[in-house]
């Protein structure tokens, strides 16, 4: 395992970096609404007593420090991904014990990285082929000092693996509990492209919905992508 201070730590500010995500999944009205996160526990607490369901919609909320915890429009988003954490779904940089808030730094290569996850999805649950799925894109702001996976000199190449996420795993849990931020790193599935994968919600802002998006499943991949609103405008995938 390299020493993860021999990994430069730069400062990334995209303005906006995107995001997509499953349409399925509305806001929550505690991180859209109530402006102090301070609040939020005792206002769980009080609700929980007539709706035991909370729980399971709000997910994990002591997994996210109260100082790195957003509100406002916008804030499931970007709270979700730390509240929602299973065992049952790692990534690349966590194996489910936290989250992690991954973004594109274009539209083109978040819908690489995003298509690619779907037909794994896709494959695995056998399902038919169509329109299967409804997505959003989200523009989101992001800025943080992180460790930089893109240099040239050195050779990161070990966590960029296509399907092996042992060791950027293990790269990850060292970093998040030493106090780094997050990671910014170079797209796997859309070369050229850059990624960032985010410790903390507070390290994005301004989420604003983009393009709602329609994936087409021709029974063995993602073969086209259209906007909802234009459904004329088709996005062939490569």
């Amino acid at each position: 395992m390299i020493d993860p201070d021999d990994i430069p730590i730069n400062l990334v500010s995209w303005r906006p970096a995107r995001r997509i995500v499953r349409t399925l999944h509305p806001p929550i009205d505690l991180f859209e609404d109530v402006a102090d996160p301070e609040d939020w526990p005792l206002l769980i607490a009080a609700e929980m007593k007539t709706n035991p369901r909370l729980a399971e919609t709000i997910g994990k909320l002591d997994l996210v420090p109260p100082d790195r915890r957003v509100s406002g429009p916008g804030a499931s988003y970007l709270m979700a991904p730390f509240t929602h954490v299973s065992s049952e779904r790692p990534s690349r940089f966590s194996d489910g014990q936290f989250g992690v808030l991954y973004l594109g730094r274009s539209f083109e290569t978040a819908l690489a990285e995003t298509i690619h996850h779907h037909e794994v999805f896709m494959t695995t649950t056998n399902q038919m082929p169509g329109w299967t799925s409804q997505f959003r894109e989200l523009l989101i702001d992001v800025d943080g000092m992180l460790r930089d996976l893109r240099g040239e000199k050195s050779d990161f190449s070990m966590f960029l693996s296509p399907s092996d996420y042992t060791k950027p795993q293990n790269l990850s849990a060292l970093l998040r509990n030493s106090g780094t931020d997050g990671i910014v790193y170079p797209s796997v599935r859309d070369p050229g492209g850059e990624c960032a994968a985010l410790f903390h919600p507070n390290l994005a802002s301004n989420v604003i919905q983009g393009r709602h998006l329609d994936y087409h499943w021709n029974g063995e991949r993602v073969d086209l992508v259209r906007e909802i609103s234009t459904s004329t405008r088709i996005f062939r995938v490569k």
